[in-house]
């Protein structure tokens, strides 16, 4: 793979990381703790990350359990999670904090299907811009010291990798869906 080929492939890499992550914070009907990655607690301060201020476990498939390391901030810990769009409401006996996933209805399944769809789309656009924007810098080279043949086999250099990231998201929507839609 061409040097200047490598700039394209990092920033498809991470559009393909950023939906990866983006598809665990969904919730499938199963406790799962990634659905607080992106809930902060104001810890004396300074906002950070739930799994930073305690212990989070899955007692239960359905059940997340939440251990603060400091009983004080249980309130906290409570109020961020309501504040988020996680959609549970937390019950806490003094030391632990619980959340109850429900069952997903048919309904929700499929509109959470839909959702998971609509974002993988997003990246292969963001995949097929980053393509577009390698495509045009390499059409510029030609002006330059490049010649056609050179040329051309960037594009077809940044075409495979695209290929590559699009069948990969398309991978990972399909298995996320079929998650979502197991009962």
């Amino acid at each position: 793979m061409d040097a200047r080929v490598k700039p394209y492939e990092e920033k498809m890499q991470k559009s393909y990381d950023f939906l990866v992550t983006d598809l665990g914070t969904i919730r499938a009907g199963r406790a799962n703790p990634h659905v607080l990655d992106r809930i902060k607690v104001d810890y004396y301060g300074t906002p950070t990350p739930i799994q930073q201020v305690g212990n989070i476990t899955v007692p239960e498939p359905r059940i997340l359990q939440i251990a603060p390391w400091e009983k004080s901030l249980i309130k906290d810990i409570e109020k961020a999670i309501m504040m988020s769009d996680v959609g549970i409401n937390p019950s806490n006996d003094g030391s632990l904090i619980r959340l109850v996933f429900p069952e997903l209805t048919e309904e929700r399944r499929k509109e959470l299907v839909k959702d998971i769809k609509k974002r993988g789309e997003e990246s292969k656009v963001a995949i097929r811009n980053t393509r577009r924007d390698g495509n045009d810098a390499f059409k510029k080279l030609a002006k330059t010291e490049v010649s056609e043949d050179e040329i051309k086999e960037l594009g077809d250099d940044l075409q495979k990798l695209t290929d590559k990231f699009i069948k990969e998201i398309d991978k990972l929507v399909e298995e996320k869906s079929k998650e979502i839609l197991t009962v």
